[in-house]
C-alpha cells in the first residue's frame, strides 16, 4: 500500500500530458499489485492464489520499467525514484519469499 501511495505521490508532478499515458500506467500498475495479492488470498486454492501472485509480480516489474521511463524523460530523479525503487526491491523480495513457501505446500508434483 504503502507503494501505491509513493506513487501517487510521485506522479503528482508529472506533466499533465501524462495523463492519459505514463501517470495512469504506472497508478495503475501499483494498484494492480495489493490487489491481485488480495483476490488471490481471497481464492479457494492454492494454485489459484500463487497465478494471481505471478500477475502481481508482472505489475511490479512493469511498475520499475515505469520508474527507468518517467527517469528517463526527467519527470523524476533518481533521487525522487530512490524510495520507490527501494520499495519495488522490498516487495520482489517478500513476494519470492511467499511464492516459494506456498509451492512447498503444493508439494513435489505441482
Amino acid at each position: 500500500m504503502q507503494l501505491v501511495n509513493e506513487t501517487y505521490d510521485l506522479t503528482e508532478s508529472f506533466p499533465k500530458r501524462e495523463q492519459y499515458g505514463l501517470i495512469a500506467q504506472m497508478r495503475g500498475s501499483a494498484l494492480s499489485i495489493p490487489g491481485n495479492s488480495a483476490e488471490g488470498q481471497g481464492r479457494d486454492t492454492t494454485k489459484e492464489f500463487l497465478r494471481f501472485l505471478a500477475i502481481a509480480r508482472g505489475s511490479l516489474r512493469e511498475l520499475d520499467t515505469y520508474c527507468d521511463i518517467s527517469e528517463m524523460r526527467k519527470y523524476a530523479s533518481s533521487v525522487a525514484l530512490e524510495e520507490m525503487r527501494r520499495l519495488i526491491e522490498d516487495i520482489g523480495k517478500l513476494h519470492t519469499a511467499l511464492c516459494a513457501a506456498l509451492r512447498r505446500k503444493l508439494g513435489p508434483n505441482h
